[in-house]
């Protein structure tokens, strides 16, 4: 994911702006959009996941639910830290809300991605580590090679290009994908937090 330096102090606040106030997929969803970013020059983690739930689309907070709680466990980022844009910055695949299907929330709008994600990567130069959290987030940044199925790349998590770290999605049905694979546990986890602490630090 290439970088390059911000323009100008105020680029970061007026492109938060814009996509804040993006109505790109108005028509397309049957509720109001309400864009969801947390970002700030200095932040050094950037989570990447799949797009807001009805309840951060009801409360315009990132992660605000139960998998949220779940993440936080996994990464063990206290919430004052996690809700610090200067030091983590949330970007989902897809910004908005995208209502409900018929097995759970729909797949993100395919519209957020390649219009606002290398414009706010370009603004976060200090980044040094990335969650691709959930196969959405991964199928936009981890390599063809590396991206089979979301199992996958995440056993596969030492293979990843340098500042790249691929998670499971941390909905309920997690805890049952954890049972069945307890090498998340005894060895994503203890590395995963290692990065974090290294990024943060």
């Amino acid at each position: 994911m290439p970088r390059t330096p911000a323009a100008a102090p105020d680029a970061l606040d007026d492109l938060l702006a814009r996509i804040r106030a993006c109505r790109a997929c108005a028509g397309q969803l049957a509720h109001e959009p309400r864009p969801f970013v947390q970002a700030a020059p200095g932040a050094r983690l950037l989570i990447i996941g799949q797009a807001p739930g009805s309840k951060v689309h009801a409360s315009g907070i990132g992660w605000d639910d139960a998998s949220g709680d779940r993440l936080r466990e996994w990464t063990r980022i206290d919430r004052e830290t996690f809700y610090d844009p200067a030091q983590v910055a949330q970007m989902p695949s897809g910004f908005c809300y995208p209502g409900k299907g018929d097995g759970g929330d729909l797949p993100p709008r395919p519209e957020c991605a390649p219009m606002w994600h290398q414009p706010l990567l370009d603004e976060l130069p200090h980044v040094r580590l990335t969650l691709l959290v959930g196969q959405y987030a991964q199928k936009l940044y981890l390599p063809r090679h590396l991206r089979g199925s979301m199992t996958e790349a995440v056993r596969r998590w030492r293979e990843m290009p340098e500042g790249l770290f691929p998670l499971p999605h941390p909905a309920w049905r997690s805890r049952l994908w954890m049972a069945k694979h307890p090498w998340f546990a005894a060895d994503v986890l203890p590395a995963l937090r290692e990065r974090i602490a290294a990024a943060l630090g």
